[in-house]
């Protein structure tokens, strides 16, 4: 795999997105993780609607390191199935794009 990713997940509270967000970074398994404020998910679970505040984290990282990032992410992550939907970057700043790859090189 080549190439950058934007990964998002959803989690239940700051202190989840803080936790999360800072071992990701901390692993080098993100260059940058960014949270949005509260807000409000509607989706099927267990055969009914449900409606929860959530926060979204953006996580940019490289294709390489998806692997290792869903690892960390579903056993940190306190839903019994979290959201982990990655899309590839097709374009960006190359510097960003550059610093990203620095940033989540294992052997910096």
């Amino acid at each position: 795999m080549a190439g950058e990713l934007l990964v998002f997940t959803t989690v239940p509270d700051e202190e989840t997105a803080e936790k999360i967000s800072q071992h990701l970074v901390e692993k080098r398994l993100a260059a940058c993780v960014t949270r949005t404020a509260a807000c409000k998910s509607v989706y099927w679970w267990q055969g009914k609607i449900t409606k929860d505040n959530e926060y979204i984290l953006f996580i940019k990282t490289q294709a390489k390191r998806y692997p290792e990032l869903e690892k960390a992410l579903v056993t940190i992550h306190p839903y019994e199935v979290p959201e982990v939907i990655a899309v590839p970057l097709i374009q960006g700043f190359g510097k960003y794009l550059n610093w990203l790859s620095e940033e989540t090189d294992p052997d910096r």
